[in-house]
């Protein structure tokens, strides 16, 4: 299962993966079929290391490659302000 760390400005580390990222083979195919949206998102989990509470963020399918640390960092500030 591949998952990506990124360290927030309050120096949180928040580990982020794409929701049934560990199935494999044809599963793996029709698990990111089920879970893409209409606007090609997908689900991603980011934890957090050290008692913050986890958000869930729908991000672009290719979001592992492609979405850069900074855009993450604010997806999770903003995923965190909507939870309050």
């Amino acid at each position: 299962m591949e998952q990506r760390e990124v360290t927030d400005q309050a120096g949180t580390t928040w580990t982020c993966v794409q929701a049934f990222a560990g199935v494999k083979g044809e599963n793996a195919e029709k698990a990111k079929e089920i879970s893409e949206n209409n606007h090609h998102q997908v689900p991603v989990v980011c934890t957090p290391r050290g008692g913050a509470q986890s958000v869930r963020l729908e991000l672009a399918t290719d979001w592992f490659d492609n979405f850069e640390d900074e855009d993450l960092i604010l997806a999770i500030g903003k995923a965190q302000q909507e939870q309050q």
